[in-house]
């Protein structure tokens, strides 16, 4: 039995001894290779790694020198998985020309983000904090805004404002704007400057058509999403009647901030009040004439408002404080519409039954025409023009039988050539009332009326007064 066991052990020992050698051979003949991933999508494997770390360092040698003042990285896109193989089967030099090409480069940035978007990037924290100093800059002075920055850092109470006196009460970015380090290809960074231009422009270059023979500007606002209106405000000088020249160039770029900056200013000034003017009716005076109840005068008042302006263009204002200095005094001023039938209205009808003017007044055959001549109506009677009172009727030389009305209003009127006369001297006329009947009494040479008008002493032209 002692011996059994002996033999068995030994068996056992052997056994395991030659497995443990077996295994340690199959170790040794291993090899470890390496998978290469970018962005997830597998490129290809490589027998040595360090390979990789060669075209990675020469990326950012070459890069660092191009942007010298930026912190470069490249290979974070790839992903290396190392396997273990029997057989080592990689094609190095197809791996390697493919990660030359897709091995990205990036720089540490400091992202601007606009309402949580990606707008822009700049260098550092240092730039982004240039851009946003800049961006008020471009509606403010250096001045104004240290000024205000050195104001919001104080706890003393602003002085009040002097009359006439402007003075930037808050300066604000309209949209939610916010920065973070990033890791970005360094082509995408840009200047302070050049930041600023693209978040008020919305683009850093604008888009210029040259125009060709048949174009109108209605087809060149349509090739490039604009309406007609749009490209003329864009490209002072040119309006809807403009002719475009074959080869003239034109904008078509329409400038859409990415964002806005509103300025808000306090401004205190004197102003004047312009009074009101009312005109009442009144029956206690003759129709014609007017009377000052009550001269009017203008007021004055101090305000203070606070104006908004964004993007430098005014969009609101509002009264803060107001003191009246002088309350302006309306201007009342009492119209008559009393009708006296031996007083004019100053409103002046047409003398005749219809008709028209055959002869202006003016120089005429050698002497100056006093009046109009209506002819060819479409019946005979003359009528008085306005209320008034008969001055004269009867014949006068040249102007045969003629009629004459005092209307009391500063006015009065003659009418010639009648071939009758229906008042007399001192009669009341009222408007429209029968005065004669057309003819061609007198130097006349044709059946016609002789109108003339006279204001104060001073004969007018009778067309300036009439209906």
């Amino acid at each position: 039995m002692m011996k059994k066991v002996a033999v068995s052990i030994l068996l056992i020992s052997s056994l395991s001894f030659n497995m443990a050698f077996a295994n340690e051979g199959k170790k040794s003949t291993l090899k470890e290779i390496y998978h290469i991933y970018a962005n997830g999508q597998y490129i290809g494997s490589l027998s040595d790694k360090k390979e990789i770390q060669k075209i990675i360092e020469r990326k950012e040698q070459a890069t660092s020198i191009q942007y010298e003042d930026l912190s470069i990285k490249a290979g974070s896109n790839l992903s290396i998985v190392p396997k273990q193989v029997f057989t080592q089967s990689t094609n190095d030099e197809v791996t390697l020309k493919k990660l030359d090409k897709i091995i990205e480069v990036e720089a540490t940035a400091f992202a601007l983000s606009i309402n949580d978007e990606m707008a822009v990037y700049v260098k550092d924290l240092n730039a982004y904090q240039e851009v946003i100093r800049k961006l008020k800059m471009h509606f403010v002075t250096e001045e104004e805004l240290n000024e205000l920055d050195a104001r919001k850092g104080s706890h003393e109470s602003l002085p009040e404002l002097r009359e006439n006196e402007t003075r930037i009460a808050d300066i604000n970015l309209k949209e939610k704007v916010s920065g973070v380090t990033v890791s970005v290809n360094p082509k995408k960074i840009v200047t302070p400057d050049d930041a600023v231009r693209l978040l008020l422009d919305g683009t850093l270059e604008q888009e210029v058509y040259k125009v060709c023979a048949g174009d109108v500007l209605g087809m060149i606002a349509n090739k490039h999403h604009l309406t007609p209106d749009e490209l003329i405000k864009i490209n002072p000088g040119i309006t809807d009647t403009t002719v475009l020249q074959i080869g003239q160039e034109l904008n078509v770029t329409v400038l859409k901030p990415i964002i806005n900056v509103e300025v808000q200013y306090e401004k205190k000034a004197v102003e004047v009040m312009k009074h009101t003017k009312t005109v009442l009716e009144t029956d206690e005076i003759s129709k014609g004439d007017t009377k000052v109840k009550q001269e009017g005068s203008d007021g004055k008042k101090v305000a203070t408002y606070l104006v908004s302006q964004k993007n430098g263009v005014q969009v609101g204002q509002t009264i803060i404080e107001e003191t009246i200095l002088v309350e302006p005094k309306e201007n009342i001023v009492l119209k008559g519409t009393k009708v006296i039938p031996s007083r004019g209205s100053g409103v002046f009808a047409w003398p005749a039954e219809g008709g028209y003017i055959s002869s202006q007044m003016g120089y005429r055959w050698g002497r100056q025409h006093e009046g109009i001549d209506i002819a060819r109506p479409s019946g005979f009677t003359i009528k008085a023009t306005d209320n008034g009172v008969v001055a004269a009727a009867g014949w006068d030389g040249t102007y045969g039988k003629r009629v004459i009305v005092d209307h009391h209003n500063g006015y009065k009127t003659t009418y010639a050539h009648l071939s009758s006369i229906s008042v007399s001297i001192g009669e009341v006329v009222p408007q429209g009332s029968k005065l004669g009947v057309m003819g061609s009494t007198g130097r006349a040479t044709g059946t016609h009326l002789h109108f003339e008008v006279e204001k104060n002493g001073v004969t007018i032209n009778p067309l300036s007064v009439l209906k």
